[in-house]
């Protein structure tokens, strides 16, 4: 557990939850599902010495359940996100925040005595009893985290292994370290607010990074969708794909919902007076964050549409080409139909038949049988059945 007291220009770090309520400044208290499941009453008395603020048993329930969606709530004491990111393992060995920072929390947890550092991401295929799932999708895996707002605190509750908290934790022991303000010194949060928006943008711009390589890989399948020379045989990892984007747009829908929520959260919490400058700037991020919500969700939206559109096609390329061999099978079968009566004909058991006995017979019937061959390749092609071949050789 990590507790940061955030002030004007200074961060201080303490390795204990405080007794009182900081008079200036607000608290950070970063804690996982592990330790406050391991004493969930404990931890909660030790937050409302610190904070004055008791959170409520079903708000407690849903900081822990690792499968709960996104969503707002809040009371008359405090507001609750639940914000699902993407999952360090789930990504594959990088999810946009480098591994610099892995690094450095890495060593700070050597340093605080913390274990959030993550080991070696293990990829779903190698995961037994699992779907295989394309690389550039088996980034979806998600996991939520839960913030608690109050007004001189900021709770989070996460799973053990979450880079965007590491990345913050750094930057705010890089802060301890460097108390002296330089021109070029990274501004600490100036509210419990404006430090969860920071980090929900942080956990966002996570999903921003995917649109490249989903782009990429649904390229690749519209490609093998429409190659003529070989057939598509993937069909399943493109269902686990519509699948995943699908899972995606639903995550982002209600990502948008529970900001939204927080939006007016923020605007009914006001005095109704005049609106502060800082309160302004949270409006303003919290509106930058919605846009970048809605971009991945129109983007997930253009791809599961782009899958379905090169599948319609596909079936159309393929509907075409088998209309181009029945087309051929049947010119072949009409040309061989007179030539078939004609054989029929000469093929009969009488005695006396026209040509049956003349000498130049059998060349007769030849060149009669070439001449109603080249008569009706003739008139398929004054009729334009052979155009569409003729076209597919140029």
């Amino acid at each position: 557990m990590d507790i940061f007291l955030i002030s004007d220009n200074q961060v201080s770090q303490s390795k204990e939850i405080p007794d009182t309520v900081p008079v200036k400044g607000f608290l950070w208290i970063d804690a996982t599902h592990q330790e406050v499941g391991a004493d969930p009453e404990a931890w909660r008395n030790a937050i409302a010495l610190a904070t004055g603020v008791q959170i409520y048993d079903p708000h407690m329930t849903d900081a822990l359940n690792p499968n709960h969606p996104s969503y707002f709530d809040s009371t008359q004491d405090y507001g609750m996100v639940v914000f699902r990111k993407l999952m360090l393992n789930g990504a594959g060995g990088g999810n946009g925040n480098g591994n610099g920072h892995s690094r450095a929390a890495e060593n700070n947890a050597q340093n605080t005595g913390d274990k959030n550092t993550a080991p070696p991401a293990a990829t779903p295929e190698s995961e037994p009893g699992k779907r295989r799932i394309p690389a550039a999708l088996s980034k979806l895996a998600t996991q939520p985290v839960t913030f608690l707002i109050m007004d001189h605190a900021l709770v989070t509750v996460h799973e053990r292994y979450s880079r965007t908290i590491d990345a913050a934790r750094t930057r705010l022991l890089d802060l301890c370290d460097k108390p002296e303000k330089t021109p070029h010194s990274t501004r600490p949060p100036t509210s419990p607010e404006d430090l969860l928006l920071r980090l929900i943008n942080a956990m966002v711009d996570q999903y921003l990074d995917l649109r490249q390589p989903l782009t990429t890989q649904l390229d690749r399948w519209q490609r093998a969708l429409l190659d003529p020379r070989k057939p598509f045989k993937d069909w399943m990892a493109l269902l686990d794909a519509r699948i995943e984007l699908r899972k995606l747009e639903n995550l982002c829908e209600e990502q948008h919902d529970a900001m939204q929520e927080l939006r007016d959260y923020f605007v009914d919490i006001d005095d109704g007076i005049e609106i502060s400058r800082a309160k302004d700037l949270l409006l303003v991020r919290i509106n930058d964050v919605m846009e970048h919500i809605t971009r991945v969700l129109n983007h997930a939206r253009r791809l599961e549409s782009s899958i379905e559109s090169a599948v319609q096609i596909h079936f159309s390329a393929v509907a075409h080409r088998t209309n181009e061999i029945m087309r051929t099978l049947t010119v072949i079968t009409a040309l061989f139909m007179p030539l078939t009566l004609i054989t029929g004909i000469f093929g009969m058991n009488f005695i006396e038949m026209p040509l049956l006995k003349n000498n130049a017979g059998f060349w007769l019937t030849m060149g009669s049988m070439v001449l109603i061959v080249v008569g009706m390749l003739v008139f398929f092609q004054r009729r334009r059945y052979l155009e569409s071949q003729a076209l597919d050789r140029r």
